[in-house]
């Protein structure tokens, strides 16, 4: 039988026929392997474990598809301590089982850092270089010296600390100002309206300090504005360096600032 009659046969159809189905077989069985091992079509919701500490998770039977893996830790004194602050991949995304879930906690110690040196440094500069630290401003105190507006102290708990010192991150550094020979006053700043960063800020920026700050809502950062302080802002209003500003805030939610401020007009009594 020559080659042409051999590709005619019945034999090589059959075994033609037989090489398909099996190739097609095991491209099946393949493929649903492949599917079982990598759970194709099949996924599960990430749970929000936020704020739980990682302990805390082999409680829960719903979590036993995950594997959780701590891989960091900030500091955060508004949170608590040793708890999860943040997740990958996020809440609520779709995943295979058995994924991993990479969690970020809470340090229970703050991180430390040197202290600067801020002596000689203008005020400015100073709050600028702290705020580069991770350290904040403490009160200010100004003293007579012909070195005006320059720091001449850097203290910590009111005790002078030196340049290099290790100090935990989010420390507050009080400052020791000079405000010259005379007997220089500033005008007061207005804040009303201003978040309560913004108006620290300004204060710091005006060389006063912070004096009390009432909330009469429910403490909100995000929606408080202040809505009165004293002393008041007005023409011809001026303080000494280094004096109290007393901050009253009110959720932007309850008050309207923009009518507030349109309608603002200076008080003298509100200094008293």
């Amino acid at each position: 039988m020559d080659i042409k009659e051999f590709f005619k046969s019945r034999l090589f159809l059959k075994q033609l026929l037989f090489a398909v189905v099996l190739t097609i077989t095991i491209i099946f069985l393949l493929i649903g392997s492949l599917n079982l091992y990598t759970h194709h079509g099949q996924s599960v919701t990430v749970p929000d474990v936020r704020g739980m500490k990682p302990e805390e998770l082999s409680e829960h039977n719903d979590f036993s598809d995950f594997e959780f893996i701590v891989v960091d830790s900030v500091y955060d004194a508004k949170k608590e301590k040793g708890s999860i602050i943040s997740q990958d991949p996020f809440p609520n995304a779709k995943v295979k089982r058995s994924r991993k879930v990479y969690l970020t906690v809470v340090s229970t110690t703050p991180e430390r850092v040197k202290m600067p040196n801020l002596i000689d440094l203008t005020m400015r500069q100073a709050v600028s270089l702290l705020e580069t630290y991770g350290l904040q401003v403490g009160s200010l105190e100004f003293v007579p010296d012909i070195a005006k507006n320059a720091v001449l102290k850097q203290k910590y708990k009111g005790v002078e600390i030196e340049a290099g010192k290790p100090i935990a991150k989010g420390s507050r550094i009080d400052l020791v100002v000079g405000q010259g020979m005379g007997s220089d006053k500033i005008p007061v700043p207005f804040l009303l309206g201003k978040k309560q960063s913004e108006a620290l800020k300004i204060i710091r920026a005006s060389a006063l300090n912070v004096g009390a700050e009432v909330f009469e809502d429910v403490k909100d950062t995000v929606h408080a504005r202040v809505y009165k302080q004293r002393p008041a802002h007005g023409p011809n209003q001026y303080v000494k360096m280094g004096q109290t500003i007393d901050l009253w805030y009110r959720s932007d939610k309850k008050v309207n600032f923009d009518d507030l401020i349109r309608n603002y007009k200076f008080d003298s009594t509100a200094n008293n």
